[in-house]
């Protein structure tokens, strides 16, 4: 059985530290394990599944968990692999930075160089006041992705929350956002890509109503590329496990349609729902009123890749204007002992990541301990075929639901932008216009938009597209990208900063005790968290 408790961390470096117990660092975990490595996978999360196959809590008594879950088996199957492969699990674990240190002094570094010290915080929310430190000869980065937020005039009401975070809700707490006592309630799903279908659905069986669906893309993008659709049936076969019950219910599709108000004193009560032109503006005349006691609202995913970036690693911008780290064949970073794996390398959904973790587990395997690829060729080619079908169809999803440039028209000078510093659309506006910034990050300097606590990852795209008008991205250029001149598309540098998660300040005056020199030793200890 893997452990599940905190490392000594002045020992001898794991082969592997994977972060992210998801699909993907879960697959990558399981493989490398399975081959002899020592490794450490470290995730936020009290239990393994990431997001994606997130559990109730132990405390709520669910008895089958796998109803909330599309493909629970392969999670399921992971899960046992892991168990028995003699991995450790290091849960609620909170990595902040991932950097290099010199082979020389570090036991077992090897003899590539480096050594990777792998720097997190402990506790539920990341609140122990020790930190803790994990060194690997190769790390693999499965951090996963967030839902993106286009803000527009009432989104701050109470009621209105994430597409994903509903979907959280009901996966790990059991519960429907805007329950009131016997009465179900109804939300409105909407924003973009196909994750709104799947929320919709789960909503719906858990008993809510579901008055709409409204989708700001079409689907005739889709329709362009019937040889990428053919690759992958079984995309096919999920849309139709949650679309006939949304039909079979009556509810109500808006395509090409946007949420542009929210209405309410207290909390939401009703939305107004406009029609689209293909740049995303609002068509005069086509608003219509739907009334509803929660909004659940995403436009689409973009890569967590913090840990990257900051450790150097090459980006690319994908095809929906979110940034991604640039992984080759076998998922390796630029940057020799880092992999990437999952939505990290690209948002493309659970089965793409477990097969980038899988493909990523077995190249650790072979860079560390020569344990050839060529053992079982036929299932690598097998994994490069599916990925490469996979990750076609990922962009051609992200082709079809990237956000247009006319989606600012929706804010109104008084519309909150930066929920945590409390700016409006009408200074970023100012900003611009009266006082000459011209990017994203000069909009930081002069309204605090993207200084909060979330440091931009919400309100990223809103200021980025307001400060250049362009197409939205994941907020890269807020987060610390360098400006470059005002013409041409908005510049996508992604954020290098140290800190990927809030660290307390207690935690870093603990760094000094955590690296001082410790004795010997064969593996990794573990010792009581406590």
């Amino acid at each position: 059985m893997p452990t599940s408790t905190s490392p000594d961390d002045r020992q001898v470096p794991y082969d592997l530290v994977v972060v992210g117990a998801g699909p993907a660092g879960l697959a990558g975990a399981v493989t490398a394990a399975e081959r002899g490595l020592s490794v450490a996978l470290l995730d936020g999360d009290a239990r393994l599944g990431g997001q994606y196959y997130r559990h109730p809590a132990p405390g709520l008594g669910a008895t089958r968990p796998e109803a909330l879950h599309h493909d629970w088996a392969a999670f399921d199957g992971l899960r046992r692999r892991w168990e028995a492969s003699g991995g450790v699990h290091l849960p609620e674990h909170h990595v902040w930075t991932v950097t290099a240190e010199p082979a020389a002094g570090v036991r077992g570094a090897g003899t590539d160089g480096a050594c990777w010290a792998v720097h997190a915080v402990t506790g539920p929310d990341g609140d122990s006041a020790r930190p803790a430190l994990v060194r690997g000869r190769a790390v693999l980065l499965a951090t996963g992705a967030a839902e993106r937020q286009l803000p527009f005039p009432g989104w701050t009401l109470p009621g209105v929350v994430g597409a994903g975070g509903a979907q959280a809700m009901l996966k790990s707490g059991l519960v429907l956002p805007g329950t009131t006592a016997g009465t179900p309630p109804r939300i409105v799903v909407a924003g973009s890509g196909p994750l709104l279908l799947a929320v919709a659905s789960s909503l719906l069986a858990a008993g809510a109503r579901v008055p709409a669906v409204v989708e700001a893309a079409g689907f005739l993008r889709y329709a362009r590329r019937p040889g990428v659709l053919a690759g992958v049936p079984g995309k096919w076969a999920e849309a139709l496990t949650h679309g006939v019950p949304l039909a079979a219910h009556g509810v109500r599709p808006y395509l090409r349609h946007a949420v542009v108000r929210a209405h309410g004193t207290e909390r939401v009560e009703a939305v107004t729902v406009a029609r689209l032109d293909r740049a995303w503006r609002p068509v005069p005349g086509s608003e219509r009123r739907i009334a509803c006691d929660v909004l659940a609202v995403g436009h689409g995913l973009v890569p967590r890749i913090d840990l990257g970036t900051s450790a150097g690693c090459s980006t690319r911008t994908t095809e929906d204007g979110a940034t991604a780290l640039v992984v080759d064949a076998r998922q390796r970073t630029s940057v020799p002992g880092l992999w990437s794996a999952g939505e990290t390398a690209g948002v493309g959904g659970a089965r793409l990541a477990m097969v980038e973790g899988e493909l990523a587990g077995a190249a650790v395997a072979v860079r560390l301990r020569g344990c050839a690829a060529e053992s079982a060729p036929a299932r690598t080619r097998s994994l490069l075929r599916t990925r490469s079908r996979l990750r076609a169809f990922a962009g051609l999803m992200a082709t079809a639901h990237a956000p247009g440039d006319g989606w600012t028209d929706w804010l109104e000078d008084g519309t909150e932008v930066c929920r945590c510093e409390e700016v409006d659309a009408g200074r970023v506006r100012e900003a611009v216009e009266s006082l000459g910034a011209f990017d994203a990050r000069t909009v930081k300097l002069l309204t605090r938009a993207g200084m909060g606590w979330c440091q931009g990852r919400v309100c990223g795209p809103a200021v980025a597209c307001l400060a250049r008008g362009a197409a939205p991205t994941d907020g890269a250029a807020l987060l610390g990208g360098a400006p470059s001149d005002r013409p041409g598309p908005l510049p996508r540098s992604p954020e290098r900063r140290p800190l990927a998660v809030p660290v307390t300040l207690g935690a870093l005056a603990a760094l000094e005790e955590t690296l001082d020199p410790a004795p010997d030793g064969d593996r990794p200890r573990t010792a009581d968290p406590a």
